[in-house]
């Protein structure tokens, strides 16, 4: 039965909801959200995001209208270049008494301003609901979860269950397709209208799920929980960002992308037209079509080092007409265009060979490297256009760079619920029961131990 079929409650019977809320807080996997009538909230300023450099608040919560319930955990989805954290809030001075999704992320070489933040809401959880068995529990995936487990549990002194990563972002991504209005979107800047929603369809396997961060992993899935890593490339955001930051000294990758808004990458890259004059028809490639990533920079950079031997200056000045012995100064703009491009090809190329080996029409890109940037989306679907000669889809998602996280916390969550399930059979996620296990396993130990004394 789906939450929009399940009759009203009895007004007589709500009182006996902060018993089962209890139980649910301290019974992990028991908590059932709500997502009739979910929709997405666009460009609204809240002041819960931290102040701080290489923090970066959404705007774009998840509004649940009609969950009610107190939800006791957090997600955290902790990657080698940033660290996303989805959390639920309660909204009690609104009509309905509805909550909402939010979502941050945090540089990960600032994972002590993430662990602060948690702090606040640990705080203001036990502030608003008063202190439990367990309290906020934590919840986290990615290599993180790992790498800096000793450290959430010590620092903020809370359960801390970590789940498995490709598990967790096919789990958020499924969720996305099928409960969330409007979250999923095609993108081509050939059309009058370059974002177009896409309706949730009922044949949603087989995809490929291409999940871009610091680096990309390609993902068939075949089913609920049925998925296999095909492949990827280490060519991904943090080269990019990497790169970057060697050539023009750019500090964060918002600013790397609105260089490459204004940029020309024609100023570095070999074209199609500098070999030819012309377009090359034959094999369908434009004169602006792409020959040589940064193919110009040898030969400006020799001619303009010959030109100031020969005492002629540069051939090739910077934006400001900047000149020097050291050579010639390229557009730092230009470069972050050309690099944008050739990882983005070369992640929409590699795509698009594994869709034909392994089959699949329909290909989802996400991660951070795409926040929702108009040239990288238009450079991915362009390639599995061009390639597949139409016959593939690429799709993307306003909420990119939280599968992982989204994942995670609904792991905490029963593995059936949502409008297309039944929320009737809870079933606790492997992690919880594991901690369950454990916890038997010590109490016992510990009732051996004192009968013996």
């Amino acid at each position: 039965m789906a939450p929009s079929d399940i009759p009203e409650v009895d007004p007589s019977l709500r009182r006996k909801r902060p018993a089962r809320l209890e139980e649910a807080i301290t019974n992990p996997g028991s908590v059932k959200i709500n997502v009739t009538g979910a929709f997405i909230v666009d460009d609204e300023v809240r002041s819960k995001s931290p102040d701080a450099e290489g923090v970066h608040y959404e705007n774009k919560d998840i509004r649940l209208p009609h969950h009610t319930g107190l939800v006791s955990h957090v997600a955290v989805d902790i990657g080698g270049s940033l660290a996303k954290l989805v959390y639920f809030t309660r909204e009690l001075d609104s009509a309905d008494n509805g909550g909402r999704l939010n979502f941050i992320n945090f540089e990960t070489h600032r994972i002590d301003i993430c662990i602060n933040f948690i702090r606040q809401l640990k705080e203001e959880h036990e502030k608003r609901n008063g202190s439990t068995r367990d309290g906020l529990c934590v919840v986290a995936t990615g290599g993180g979860a790992y790498k800096f487990y000793d450290k959430l549990k010590e620092a903020l002194d809370v359960n801390i269950l970590r789940e498995e990563e490709m598990e967790c972002l096919i789990i958020g991504l499924d969720f996305f397709i099928t409960e969330i209005p409007n979250e999923v979107f095609t993108y081509s800047d050939a059309d009058t209208e370059p974002m177009q929603y896409a309706e949730a369809r009922p044949d949603v396997y087989p995809y490929l799920l291409v999940n871009i961060g610091s680096g990309v992993s390609m993902i068939k899935v075949s089913g609920p929980k049925q998925y296999e890593r095909v492949g990827g490339t280490h060519l991904g955001g943090g080269t990019f960002w990497g790169l970057m930051s060697l050539l023009t000294g750019s500090r964060t990758f918002d600013d790397m992308l609105a260089m490459a808004d204004v940029g020309d990458n024609s100023g570095v890259d070999m074209l199609v037209g500098d070999i030819y004059g012309m377009d090359y028809s034959k094999i369908g490639l434009k004169s602006t079509a792409i020959a040589s990533t940064f193919g110009k920079v040898f030969r400006l950079k020799n001619a303009a080092e010959q030109g100031a031997e020969d005492g002629e200056g540069l051939i090739h000045g910077g934006p400001d007409g900047d000149e020097s012995n050291s050579g010639v100064k390229f557009n730092p703009e230009d470069m972050s265009r050309s690099l944008l491009y050739a990882i983005s090809n070369n992640i929409g190329q590699i795509a698009y060979l594994q869709s034909e080996k392994h089959q699949v029409k329909h290909i989802y890109f996400g991660g951070s490297f795409i926040r929702g940037h108009r040239q990288t989306m238009n450079t991915l679907s362009y390639a599995i256009r061009f390639w597949s000669k139409g016959e593939k889809q690429a799709y993307f998602l306003r909420h990119e760079g939280y599968l992982g996280a989204v994942g995670a916390f609904i792991r905490r969550q029963p593995q059936n619920w949502g409008r297309r399930n039944s929320v009737d059979d809870v079933v606790a996620p492997q992690a919880v029961r594991n901690l369950v296990t454990n916890n038997n396993v010590l109490n016992q130990q510990h009732t051996r131990s004192s009968s013996e004394l």
